[in-house]
């Protein structure tokens, strides 16, 4: 059985008989189930992929009991490492495709794990539904991932590994969701079509998301047909396009001309080109080294050499939402490390997947810098200015208009203004509950942060010894943050202080010389102060991934377990490092929600209420 396959198109049909979903890139993939049989996963080139991604495999052992009445049962879908919901990103599912060793596939799908997403069904309950129309297809699988309780829609917050396609009525919305996200496209089909096997048909469209790079031309190898192009990283020239596609039989010729006039050969075949002549290449993404799937898009001939550098293709490759429109692009926030607005704006966009998932639907708390770090000058900012978008959302409590961050779009209006940090409180706007606890580890300067770390391992084996998941991350200052994610609505400020106070308390017994909880700086001297009271109802944190507003521009980063010890210093999280570290490492706090906690939590605080009222 093989995949039906798309035709490309450049429009996006129109008509009451078309559906529209996410295109996303990944690896194309049927999953076939059968009674007693642990579930196939095969490539669209007939391979078969259960090795290289075992925790989907695992997760289908972990719901077989109630897959079972729907078997025999085949998927049509993708496999993705998706970083929000209408994008994956293809270099971690490649990577990923490409390993052999068990151990390193196994740590990779830790750090990156991958997902299932199905976009339509083919056999169901052992009956060939092939042949009915999308629309009841979609009905069924829709009915399926219900019953099973898996996502559906995909909501890449979610841990559970296999997730079912949204399907929309109208594509404006769905475009708009995919052009912010910075997907690789839409699909269109017919609601009357059937899936044929292995059948290229156009009743299913695709439209990729192509993304516009400016290049100089450098090179021209005659023996393949291709063209090279580069752009400047710092003084360097680097090569990142090598294309052929999309030129007329015209453009090919006058660009063979220009390289064999104007070049020199620098080899039988090849001629090379000193940077002068500017083009444009559409492209859907940037692995690193080289455009993806790129296309000849235009001649550039008013654009000079110098302005094809890395920071203007970071910025092509995110482009801005419709909505936002940034001001002052080169004003310097953080000169200390050379990051200008622009560089802060880009920095939201890229770490949005992980910043957006603690901002949602909490009362925001801005803290402003209208000079950057050039200035003194802050002010904190709670209620929604008079000035703020119709798009921007709101919340109103206790005579104030708070924002609520809860999208991409609100979170680059607020970068444009300046909000460097973000604030939140522990309780979303629906629940009047802690949704996690948090430790604030306090040194009193930076030359203690070793309390901090010793504090953190101190807390840790605590917290292991009952059972209780826990995430640290750096404050973004002097100091270390824990967390231990909760079940929603499941306990109250009140419950939560009798564990907060219990265990400061009891480190500052076991070690009085290194931890207080005393509130007054004065009185602290050289100790770590265990911030307990801060954990309540109308207090703030800063959010996991929030810059701050110091020199170093430091950011509040989440750390795994491994990394603290005595080579942790809080000045190695920059935001440019932090990019990196992401791309590098992932996110530690991945499994945030899916590890909150409620039963775990409820016998420690039985087992505290026993021990104190002895």
């Amino acid at each position: 059985m093989k995949p039906m396959l798309l035709t490309s198109s450049n429009e996006i049909p129109s008509g009451d008989n078309w559906v529209f979903e996410p295109k996303y890139d990944g690896f194309r993939c049927i999953l076939q189930w059968e009674e007693n049989k642990s579930p196939l996963f095969i490539s669209r080139n007939g391979k078969k992929l259960n090795n290289q991604f075992p925790e989907i495999i695992s997760f289908c052992d972990e719901i077989e009991e109630k897959v079972k009445p729907y078997l025999p049962l085949i998927l049509d879908g993708e496999l993705v490492h998706l970083k929000n919901d209408v994008r994956s990103d293809f270099n971690i599912v490649q990577t990923r495709g490409r390993m052999r060793k068990k151990d390193v596939i196994t740590s990779h799908s830790l750090t990156f794990p991958c997902q299932f997403v199905a976009f339509d069904l083919i056999v169901y309950k052992g009956k060939e539904v092939a042949s009915q129309t999308l629309t009841k297809r979609k009905q069924l699988l829709k009915s399926l991932f219900n019953s099973l309780l898996l996502p559906y829609p995909v909501q890449f917050q979610r841990a559970e590994p296999i997730q079912g396609i949204q399907t929309f009525e109208e594509n404006s919305q769905l475009w708009t969701l995919i052009k912010n996200g910075n997907g690789e496209g839409l699909i269109a089909k017919k609601k009357t079509s059937k899936w044929e096997n292995g059948q290229r048909t156009a009743d299913w469209l695709k439209i990729k998301n192509w993304r516009f790079i400016s290049v100089f031309l450098s090179k021209y190898d005659k023996s393949n047909g291709f063209f090279h192009g580069a752009i400047y990283e710092h003084s360097s020239v680097k090569e990142i396009v090598i294309f052929r596609h999309g030129l007329t039989e015209e453009e090919e010729k006058t660009l063979i001309t220009l390289f064999q006039t104007n070049g020199s050969q620098v080899s039988l075949n090849v001629w090379s080109l000193p940077p002068s002549i500017c083009v444009t290449i559409a492209c859907i993404d940037f692995d690193g080294k080289h455009l993806r799937e790129p296309r000849f898009h235009s001649f550039d001939l008013d654009k000079e050499p110098e302005q094809c550098n890395w920071s203007t293709l970071q910025r092509q490759l995110y482009p801005l939402p419709e909505k936002i429109e940034l001001t002052h692009p080169d004003k310097p926030l953080w000169p200390s490390i050379g990051i200008k607005k622009d560089d802060y704006i880009l920095y939201l966009q890229k770490s949005a997947s992980y910043l957006l998932p603690f901002l949602y639907e909490r009362l925001l708390t801005v803290i402003r810098y209208p000079h950057g770090m050039l200035s003194e000058e802050k002010f904190y900012q709670k209620n929604r200015p008079d000035y703020t978008p119709a798009f921007v959302s709101s919340y109103r409590t206790d005579d104030i208009d708070y924002i609520v961050c809860n999208d991409l779009e609100t979170l680059l209006w607020l970068g444009n203004q300046l909000a460097l940090e973000f604030h939140i409180p522990f309780q979303t706007v629906k629940s009047l509950h802690p949704t996690e606890i948090v430790f604030d580890l306090d040194p009193p300067s930076v030359n203690e942060f070793s309390l901090a770390i010793e504090a953190a391992l101190r807390m840790k084996e605590i917290f292991d010894k009952f059972e209780l998941p826990s995430f640290i991350k750096t404050s973004g200052g002097k100091g270390l943050q824990i967390y231990i994610p909760l079940q929603e609505n499941a306990f109250t400020y009140q419950e939560t202080r009798v564990f907060t106070e219990f265990v400061c308390t009891f480190l500052c017994e076991q070690f009085p010389a290194w931890f207080t909880t005393e509130r007054l700086k004065k009185n602290r001297g050289n100790r770590l102060y265990l911030d307990y009271i801060q954990h309540d109802k109308g207090k703030t944190i800063i959010a996991p991934y929030s810059p701050r507003g110091n020199e170093k521009g430091l950011v509040a980063t989440p750390l795994t377990w491994d990394e603290v010890n005595n080579g942790l210093k809080p000045d190695l999280f920059t935001i440019p490092s932090v990019l990196e570290r992401l791309q590098a490492k992932g996110d530690p706090f991945h499994l945030f929600r899916k590890d909150a906690v409620k039963d775990s939590f409820e016998k420690v605080l039985d087992q505290l209420s026993t021990l104190l009222n002895r």
